[in-house]
């Protein structure tokens, strides 16, 4: 979780703010809804999952090597100079778009995911959970961007004319819904996906370990 956390934090640091005529997300600092929705379901699957301690640590580690692959995703993919594709249709799209990666992001997304798997394969001496949890990881972040495209509520702010995630702007107008279930925002889509990593976890544990 250290590693998750503490990485995570460091690298959206140096994250570029998505502008604001594309996108109205969350600040680099963590609330506690993100905190919850990134490492809830680690933090609950090692209380309540199975006495079996080598199980709880394939579900923890799948779990948040997703949560830190989409967060390294997210702030290295800022950086990128090239224009988001959408995952499904290759269309490209504005900066901060749901569904939208780059080559930079996706390479972001397997260090963050090798940083949560490989302290896991380092501190319990299991190798295995190293290519594993890399590909959950990543998978899981590709997981959190469709569901982000495709069924994450967007909202548009009439006053200001921007695109919004948040049914209140911050210029302080309530938004109009334009797509997108109207109660699932970021920290539901994040903990969808960190949620399916735990299921690959616990998946590639029993055809594996």
């Amino acid at each position: 979780m250290a590693a998750f956390f503490v990485s995570s934090s460091l690298v959206s640091k140096v994250s570029i703010p998505t502008p604001a005529a594309y996108a109205d997300p969350k600040s680099d600092q963590r609330d506690a809804w993100q905190v919850y929705a990134n490492g809830g379901p680690a933090a609950l699957a090692a209380l309540l999952a199975s006495s079996d301690m080598d199980l709880r640590t394939w579900i923890v580690t799948a779990s948040l090597a997703a949560a830190a692959s989409d967060t390294w995703a997210t702030s290295l993919g800022s950086l990128s100079r090239v224009q988001p594709r959408l995952l499904w249709s290759s269309h490209p799209v504005p900066p901060g778009t749901g569904g939208g990666l780059t080559l930079a992001g996706c390479v972001g997304a397997c260090i963050g995911a090798v940083i949560v798997s490989g302290t896991a394969a380092l501190v319990t001496g299991n190798a295995r959970l190293l290519p594993a949890g890399t590909l959950i990881g990543f998978l899981g972040m590709l997981a959190d961007s469709v569901l982000g495209g495709a069924v994450q509520a967007r909202f548009h702010c009439r006053s200001c004319d921007q695109p919004s995630e948040w049914r209140v702007h911050r210029c302080g107008n309530t938004t109009e819904r334009k797509a997108g279930v109207p109660w699932l925002n970021n920290d539901g889509v994040n903990f969808l996906a960190t949620t399916l990593a735990a299921c690959m976890g616990w998946a590639a544990w029993r055809g594996l370990d």
